[in-house]
């Protein structure tokens, strides 16, 4: 008995496995494969050990094909006889073709063999990663930018640019005049808002129409909108990619309303129009300018701010006198 390596291991071999060695090499590939077992052999390795052989012009013979399966035939050999006791018997193959070496390892692909496959963008339904991904925004923008009252409702209604269209129940385009002097800006509908397709009807939209009633506005002489037209789930702050999804039709309505002034309500559109960080307690109490217009902006907290903290009312009404300071000190202001 002596012991020999297998598969990257050491097993010992008997009488049996020695018999089983020295059955022909086509029908144990042919068992082997029957079984599912794909074999490799190393370079320059023979069916049964022995060296390689060469064909009569002095050259390699060609890597071994597939062998074939127990009941068929390969091409161009013998066909499979089944004896009386039910075995098949392999084809009978010539020793050169017994003794062919095999490679180590599959072929390596060429330009050939990709050629008539799909790209891989293609493929998974992708676009090619580049300046085509974002050739699409600008025109889009532009689109926009171009529109009158009507065309940019009807965009606002039909709009799918982001994922908060797939749980709306309505947009939420604007409200107000749209001429006003003073524009209010603030983060994004809530469940009210959703169901009415109007900005600023609950709670927190009674406040504000009170708190303007105090400063001597109506609601209706004042436009009213938000950084998105879509309700975020669970209210919660709508998304980077949200607000740009929406910015275009934020900025062209206030390119047609035109206002002196605009005020933030809240932290979420002071981010996005000032392109800051800082807490609204930072920013408030003084002027801001936006856009190329340089518009001056106001940021005071979101009326919901109040409805948490009474005690605080006061700093909104110090906000609304700077409000109505600087819509009196602006150009064509009426007496």
């Amino acid at each position: 008995m002596r012991s020999d390596v297998v598969g990257g291991g050491r097993c010992w071999r008997g009488p049996f496995d020695t018999l089983m060695v020295s059955m022909h090499e086509a029908r144990r590939l042919a068992y082997l494969h029957a079984m599912g077992i794909s074999v490799w052999r190393l370079r320059g390795a023979t069916a049964a050990g022995a060296a390689p052989t060469r064909t009569a012009d002095g050259t390699a013979p060609a890597r071994d094909a597939a062998p074939p399966r127990p009941g068929t035939a390969a091409a161009g050999s013998a066909p499979v006889t089944a004896p009386p006791d039910g075995r098949q018997t392999p084809p009978a193959q010539d020793t050169a073709s017994a003794q062919t070496p095999a490679q180590d390892e599959p072929p390596p692909w060429t330009d050939a063999d990709l050629a008539g496959l799909p790209a891989e963008d293609a493929s998974m339904g992708l676009s090619p990663a580049g300046p085509a991904d974002t050739a699409g925004e600008p025109s889009r923008a532009q689109a926009v930018a171009a529109m009158d009252w009507p065309a940019l409702e009807q965009a606002v209604a039909g709009c799918r640019a982001c994922g908060l269209c797939e749980r709306r129940t309505n947009t939420v385009f604007g409200v107000g005049e749209r001429n006003a002097s003073v524009m209010f800006i603030g983060e994004g509908p809530g469940a009210d808002e959703d169901r009415r397709g109007e900005p600023f009807v609950g709670r927190a939209g009674q406040l504000l129409n009170r708190m303007l009633a105090a400063a001597g506005r109506k609601r209706e002489e004042v436009y009213i909108a938000n950084i998105v037209k879509c309700r975020p789930p669970n209210n919660r702050d709508p998304s980077t990619d949200e607000a740009a999804a929406c910015r275009a039709y934020l900025e062209r309505q206030i390119a047609l309303v035109a206002p002196a002034l605009i005020v933030c309500l809240g932290r979420v559109p002071a981010t996005n129009l000032l392109g800051t960080a800082d807490a609204v307690g930072k920013l408030r109490g003084r002027v801001h300018r936006y856009g190329p217009t340089g518009t001056p902006l106001l940021v005071t907290y979101h009326p919901s701010y109040y409805l948490r903290a009474p005690e605080q009312k006061a700093k909104g009404w110090e906000d609304l006198q700077r409000m109505l300071a600087l819509l009196d000190a602006a150009p064509g202001a009426s007496p």
